[in-house]
């Protein structure tokens, strides 16, 4: 057990939580400390793709956005690896995925305050002397710790979603778009393989499974429910949703209006960006020169309903949303590009008579803090769990050097990083 009393500890180290380590750098009176079961900083791994990139500019790092200057800026980053001219040259400003993780690592073996392979276990309320108290357990050895914090950052990131009839169906055949990468070399051994899902994970799996084609034979099918393969909103007033001013016209919503609000905004955070569904279309196109047809099928607005296995092969039953029409379809391999889900971390089991919830979800204040049952010194932040709070913008890696900015001026009690009031040319709602 540590006899050392953090001001903060964060659980989990995403993106999120490592910026917010890289930004308490500096502040000489936080002690922070960042936890995480897993051995190395790994940012969807599954997903690494050769060739794809972030969907936010380089700027969206762990700190630009909050101090421009800081030593883990990307540009720091770049400097450090001798690749400034690649990169000045290079013209882009959305960077490859895997470079985006690589920067990642590079931050996290900085910060002492990072520590990984310790899985949170347990986290209780010591009423007597106004702590949190945090057991881990080592992940390699077993070993037990205790620490103590004034203050939590719950950071845990998000969980695959998977369709119900599916779920008990998940072995090496049947998997999320998360595992691609580690799957690969089965869908090159499938006959046919169908894609389930429209977001920009499912396009990059199904663009990289189409350029193989050719090599390995199989057949590939693209279904999803969504009205069609369409783009994610990119247009410049668009991305005025991903600021703080629309963060505070959505908080001040009544619950009910935003979650009205937010069903109607799928496409500004769920679509495809136009670069890839093009690459889609153009190797399409290519493929079908001299009469021939690519053996490939794209179906949208059908929902699976169940799934049998019919020997080594899976038989999915569908209905047609619009056309309220049955039909059966059989493939060797499925991969779920469904999304994900902020499921609630098991490890706060023994505070969660402390959180205050709105039909199983956080109540989490303008500054993310979790609204609480009872007058404690101490608080609890949230990272990425407030998407029915705070809008569009909650998994936004462009917003997560602002939350953090807030985050940090609201523990310390005074502006460290400072935050504008206006930052986007449009106006939301009506002033006051």
């Amino acid at each position: 057990m540590s006899d050392c009393v953090y001001d903060i500890i964060g659980i989990g180290i995403g993106p999120f939580n490592l910026g917010l380590a890289a930004l308490l750098k500096p502040v000489i009176e936080i002690n922070a400390l960042f936890l995480e079961q897993k051995p190395q900083f790994q940012w969807h791994p599954g997903l690494l793709i050769e060739g794809t990139t972030i969907q936010v500019p380089f700027l969206a790092d762990l700190v630009t956005m909050a101090d421009p200057s800081s030593r883990f800026s990307f540009l720091s980053y770049l400097q450090a690896k001798s690749r400034l001219y690649h990169f000045y040259f290079w013209e882009q400003f959305h960077i490859p995925r895997r470079e985006y993780n690589h920067y990642c690592q590079w931050v996290a073996e900085q910060l002492p305050s990072c520590r990984f392979g310790q899985r949170v276990e347990t986290i209780s309320w010591e009423e007597t002397s106004n702590y949190f108290e945090v057991k881990t357990r080592d992940v390699a050895s077993g070993t037990i710790s205790t620490y103590h914090c004034r203050n939590l950052v719950l950071g845990v990131g998000s969980v695959p979603r998977v369709p119900a009839c599916l779920r008990d169906l998940l072995s090496e055949n049947v998997f999320h778009s998360a595992e691609f990468l580690h799957r690969r070399d089965r869908c090159r051994q499938s006959k046919s393989i169908t894609v389930i899902g429209s977001g920009q994970s499912a396009a990059e799996v199904f663009y990289e499974l189409l350029q193989e084609q050719e090599t390995y034979g199989y057949r590939l099918e693209w279904h999803t429910r969504s009205q069609g393969f369409l783009p994610m909103e990119y247009s410049k007033l668009g991305l005025e949703h991903f600021s703080p001013d629309y963060i505070h016209y959505f908080h001040q919503l009544s619950p009910e209006r935003r979650n009205q609000v937010l069903a109607q905004q799928n496409l500004l955070y769920k679509g495809i960006s136009f670069s890839t569904i093009a690459d889609i279309y153009n190797l399409l196109y290519e493929r079908s020169v001299a009469d021939n047809s690519p053996n490939v099928r794209l179906l949208s607005l059908v929902e699976v309903k169940e799934v049998e296995i019919i020997s080594d092969r899976y038989r999915l039953g569908y209905r047609h949303l619009q056309q309220d029409q049955r039909f059966t379809h059989e493939t060797d391999c499925i991969i779920l590009a469904t999304g994900y889900h902020h499921a609630i971390p098991d490890c706060i089991a023994g505070i969660h008579s402390l959180i205050q919830w709105d039909q199983g979800r956080y109540v989490v204040n303008l500054d993310y803090r979790l609204e609480l049952t009872q007058e404690i010194p101490n608080q609890i932040f949230v990272q990425n769990n407030e998407l029915h709070t705070h809008g569009v913008g909650a998994p936004d890696l462009g917003l997560g050097a602002y939350r953090n900015s807030v985050i940090i001026n609201t523990i310390t009690g005074r502006t460290v990083y400072p935050v504008n009031s206006r930052n986007v040319f449009q106006q939301f709602g009506v002033a006051a």
